[in-house]
């Protein structure tokens, strides 16, 4: 198998290393160590600190995506089933050992200029999410499916702080039973 290309090893990195600390706490000379690259090829492949926290935030978004959307159709294989398999999904990432909250809600708080690409894709991961319930829940016949979808997600985020601020790991679970009584009220 080849090797990850040097660009890919820095984000790799420089993901797990914001994830765990923040990307305020987190230095490019760490990044470097870390990653086994030079200032030069870091400086090679991004330009600023800002370019390449906007690529972690991007491999973060597609890796945290597809393994949602992944868990989630192998967990359940009707739509309600699989609304309700979402907060499962959450529940087991809660359990990692690895569990810092969400990147992006964490990424948001300490990224203040509202109008900064990060910050922008931070809001697109959101809307994606929000768009994949909101699908499900249209084919689940939900009569106002994005009604649903962002009464879910409000609910998933909930889940995710109060795990990652409070420590408590069952709030997925907590969340769970919440969900189900919006989804049986969107589906009757």
């Amino acid at each position: 198998m080849p090797s990850a290309s040097k660009r890919e090893q820095i984000v790799t990195t420089a993901l797990q290393l914001f994830y765990q600390n923040g990307i305020t706490a987190t230095g490019i000379d760490l990044i470097i160590s870390e990653a086994a690259v030079s200032k030069k090829t870091l400086y090679n492949h991004f330009h600023s600190k800002d370019e390449l926290v906007l690529a972690v935030l991007r491999k973060r978004d597609e890796y945290f995506r597809n393994n949602l959307m992944r868990e989630t159709e192998k967990q359940a294989d009707t739509p309600k089933a699989k609304l309700i398999a979402l907060f499962d999904v959450m529940d087991a990432w809660f359990h990692e050992k690895t569990f810092c909250g969400c990147m992006f809600i964490n990424a948001s708080g300490e990224l203040f200029d509202s109008k900064s690409p990060s910050r922008s894709v931070c809001a697109e991961h959101k809307h994606l999410i929000c768009d994949y319930v909101s699908e499900l829940a249209k084919e689940a016949g939900a009569k106002e499916p994005k009604k649903l979808a962002k009464q879910l997600n409000i609910l998933i985020e909930g889940a995710i702080v109060f795990a990652h601020v409070a420590g408590d790991k069952e709030a997925a679970q907590d969340a769970k039973e919440m969900g189900k009584v919006f989804i049986n009220m969107a589906l009757e």
